[in-house]
């Protein structure tokens, strides 16, 4: 990680927006976050608490606001013991605390050039655009009620940072750990990350990055990356060559509508069909432990192994662990010294770390990049 110590100066941004999903906090907010999840889609009360059933096995708490403040208690207290003089606030797509409400407060508090630190680490339209058209939406809010608008700068993708990768390759040692030692040595990797539409996977990332083979674009492109970044550090940790796969979770799209596969727990019966001895599902397409890991992997997948009779363990996210806050300061750090280049106060351009083929992401989302199906403005991008 490149040494920011020198300077850790924000400017010219003056506060950090932590941006996620949201999530419901007991049995009454379960119906209506869906609603806010899947508004415009036309789909009925009833079908929402079909739908919401595996939260209120959960005591209708998802676990991921939680989650969002351990990181946010980390990020500040990171910045803190660093000296970088940068506020943090937290804001959500989803439910409270909303982003429109987040960054009305921000306005208020004087903050004009904001950074934004999605709880996405890759590309596609559901973990990046959509996320800026949520940025335009709110700000057209505040412009609306006549309140100065921030300038708004979204964080590269750090999928391959190492504040991201390393922290996961110690996770998925402690999961191998966890399995019976008889069936360690053996066990395969299952890298998991939420299913989207073949469609929109095959358009995620910039124009360039789009394919038409059924490739997966930026966003396949990118897990597979990070799958072999921690396979390979595993295997010159353990000593042992395993098998390894990318798979996928959480589809819950039209039966019709092609989606990438295979899913986790088909996965799984094609591992125990091959006499596979144990599984560790490795989660690097999640930034923490929130419903979608709880339900779809330890709930659901986990099931299915028992069901099978074949041992499986699950990797931890990197949540608030001390190197992915450390993280997000470096790329704060990166992303205001590259502004400051760019306006001709600094004398060069910022190392930028990454592991990996793929090297450094953008810093701004190029025109055409992870499209939407209906074009809607977006903010900190080029379109």
């Amino acid at each position: 990680m490149p040494d920011q110590s020198v300077q850790p100066a924000p400017d010219p941004y003056d506060a950090l927006l932590l941006l996620s999903f949201g999530g419901p906090e007991g049995p009454d907010d379960v119906v209506p976050f869906l609603e806010n999840v899947t508004r415009g889609r036309g789909i009925p009360r009833e079908r929402l608490k079909e739908v919401g059933r595996h939260y209120f096995l959960f005591g209708g708490v998802s676990p991921i606001n939680a989650q969002n403040r351990e990181l946010l208690h980390a990020l500040r207290k990171d910045f803190a013991e660093h000296g970088l003089d940068l506020p943090v606030y937290w804001g959500n797509r989803n439910w409270a605390p909303y982003l429109t409400d987040t960054l009305r407060e921000m306005a208020a508090d004087g903050h004009r050039r904001i950074l934004v630190l999605a709880t996405s680490a890759y590309a596609s339209y559901s973990g990046c655009r959509q996320y800026r058209e949520n940025l335009a939406d709110a700000l057209a809010a505040l412009e609306g009620e006549g309140l100065p608008l921030p300038r708004v700068d979204k964080l590269r993708h750090y999928f391959n940072h190492p504040g991201f990768v390393r922290p996961m390759v110690d996770a998925t040692l402690a999961a191998l750990a966890e399995l019976p030692e008889d069936r360690r040595a053996g066990a395969h990797l299952a890298f998991t990350t939420h299913s989207i539409p073949t469609a929109a996977a095959d358009t995620s990332g910039p124009v360039e990055a789009h394919t038409e083979d059924g490739e997966g674009g930026a966003y396949v492109a990118q897990h597979l990356d990070v799958a072999r970044l921690i396979a390979d550090a595993v295997r010159e940790e353990t000593g042992v060559e395993r098998p390894w796969r990318l798979v996928y979770q959480s589809r819950s799209g039209a039966p019709h509508i092609p989606w990438l596969e295979p899913d986790i727990c088909d996965h799984l019966e094609e591992l125990h069909g091959e006499g596979a001895p144990a599984v560790v599902m490795v989660p690097i397409g999640f930034v923490s432990d929130h419903m979608e890991v709880k339900y779809d992997l330890d709930t659901e997948a986990t099931a299915k192994a028992a069901e099978l009779g074949l041992p499986v363990a699950r990797a931890s996210t990197v949540g608030a662990d001390p190197r992915f806050a450390a993280c997000v300061r470096d790329l704060v750090l990166e992303r205001a010294a590259t502004e400051r280049f760019a306006e001709g106060r600094a004398a060069a351009a910022p190392e930028r770390c990454a592991l990996g083929a793929l090297g450094p992401s953008h810093d701004v989302c190029p025109v055409g990049c992870c499209p939407a199906r209906s074009p809607r403005p977006a903010a900190a991008g080029a379109d």
